[in-house]
């Protein structure tokens, strides 16, 4: 483990809020109503607020072209970014132990909005990433026609494709080109 666990589902869910955006996912919306948002929230083990209203999900959605450029900015321009994200918050980083975790950092109440708890968890956990100077594990895929962001978490710093399938069709593509260079 690289990171703390707590850091490390939250750039994992980070990475799934912006890949559900349609700008990265070759036009499709991967949060389209509420009932993905519950289906998100259930499966990240989000706790909390969670008001299931679709002004929940417009909030949400809006917080993926924030989180996306985090992946794409310099190591001053993201601190500044995540001072911004903790700072609108009102961030007050507290130890808490629950629902079989151990001890971790929250940062917001429970009963801030879902979209607020979501940047506060991406902001502290960038916290830790830029600290241990890591930020290069931050990547945007390497296939030409796919904008997906993944956190390389790898030992030896060599994943380059995200999780959408790209990693496969890029070395078939290559395969193919080898063998019908040999034809």
């Amino acid at each position: 483990m690289i990171f703390t666990h707590d850091t490390e589902v939250a750039l994992a869910n980070a990475v799934a809020l912006v890949n559900s955006d349609p700008a990265r996912s070759g036009g499709v919306e991967h949060l389209p109503d509420v009932a993905a948002l519950d289906a998100h929230f259930t499966e990240w083990g989000w706790t909390g607020r969670h008001d299931g209203t679709e002004a929940e999900l417009a909030e949400v959605r809006a917080m993926r072209p924030r989180f996306a450029e985090l992946w794409e900015l310099a190591e001053d321009d993201v601190a500044e970014r995540v001072n911004a994200l903790l700072a609108e918050a009102q961030a007050l980083p507290q130890l808490v132990r629950h629902d079989g975790w151990d001890w971790h950092l929250h940062a917001t109440t429970p009963a801030a909005p879902l979209a607020t708890r979501m940047a506060v968890e991406l902001g502290m956990a960038l916290v830790d990433v830029v600290r241990a100077g890591e930020l290069s594990r931050l990547q945007v895929c390497a296939a030409d026609d796919c904008s997906a962001v993944l956190v390389d978490l790898s030992k030896n710093r060599s994943r380059r494709y995200c999780d959408g399938g790209c990693g496969n069709r890029v070395n078939v593509q290559a395969y193919r080109a080898r063998q019908a260079r040999h034809d």
